[in-house]
């Protein structure tokens, strides 16, 4: 048996650390390269990140297993899988925008279970393990009593792929003329914390990693919003929604006539 506080104390000290290096790191030069495209931001402070959280994970923990955004591996046998984003946004980071977070999520035999955010420039820092419910900065949290999808506040966020991005655009008109506004803050896993505890009355993207959103969708999860692809099975790189219990309905109804996740597209 995996002790859930542990691995939750284990996730939390661990994107403390990389939270604060960010910080110091804003203060210096910062080398910038790009990945997948010439807007898909990289950093030497995305990997220092990285090693840092690797490091306290397997000094925790040495035989659980690692995947992670900038590279990390490891192989385990203890049934434990962590999925790390050092830098969820790192765009944000980049221009010295608030929004981006550290992300670091645990799944025991394959099951989501612990889920650790923080977003440096808010001070914030979001944590959840299964059955536990969730908590921002020590205090229990929960959604918006939302009920109408009319006056929601709905974030999404887009891919790096120009043809992805066309086809989230036709999606986006859709959904800003039944919503109450949209927003984009940049770094997914912030945006299902802000589900989580309110700042949000849902959130939904297409195309995401599971170091993305395992961590995220554990904590709203907990929180009380809603949390699934768009057919209603678990949250996958082929779709992720959460939404308020009040919201919920309305947008999936919504998300599904506009065919977001692409299933009936040729």
């Amino acid at each position: 048996m995996n002790d859930l506080d542990e691995l939750l104390a284990t996730a939390a000290e661990a994107a403390r650390i990389a939270a604060a290096h960010t910080l110091e790191r804003l203060e210096r030069p910062i080398d910038i390269a790009t990945k997948s495209s010439a807007n898909d931001f990289v950093t030497q402070v995305d990997q220092e990140c990285e090693q840092l959280i690797v490091e306290h994970i397997l000094g925790e923990r040495p035989d659980d297993a690692i995947v992670g955004e900038e590279g990390a591996a490891h192989s385990g046998s203890s049934g434990v899988r962590w999925h790390i984003d050092p830098i969820d946004g790192t765009t944000n980071f980049v221009y010295g925008q608030p929004g981006y977070s550290v992300s670091i999520g645990a799944e025991v035999d394959g099951i989501a279970v612990v889920g650790a955010v923080v977003d440096p420039m808010h001070g914030d820092t979001f944590t959840a393990r299964r059955g536990g419910g969730a908590f921002w900065n020590g205090r229990s949290m929960t959604p918006r009593g939302s009920a109408d999808l009319a006056s929601a506040i709905i974030a999404t966020g887009f891919a790096y792929d120009a043809d992805r991005r066309r086809r989230q655009a036709t999606v986006l008109v859709g959904v800003l003329e039944a919503v109450g506004n949209l927003r984009r803050v940049g770094s997914a896993a912030t945006d299902l914390c802000w589900v989580a505890c309110g700042r949000l009355d849902g959130y939904y993207e297409v195309g995401l990693n599971s170091w993305d959103y395992t961590a995220g969708v554990v904590i709203a999860a907990e929180a009380g919003a809603r949390v699934h692809d768009l057919r209603g099975d678990p949250p996958s790189p082929t779709f992720v929604v959460a939404a308020a219990p009040g919201v919920h309905d309305a947008l999936v109804e919504l998300l599904v006539g506009l065919d977001a996740d692409g299933r009936n597209s040729p």
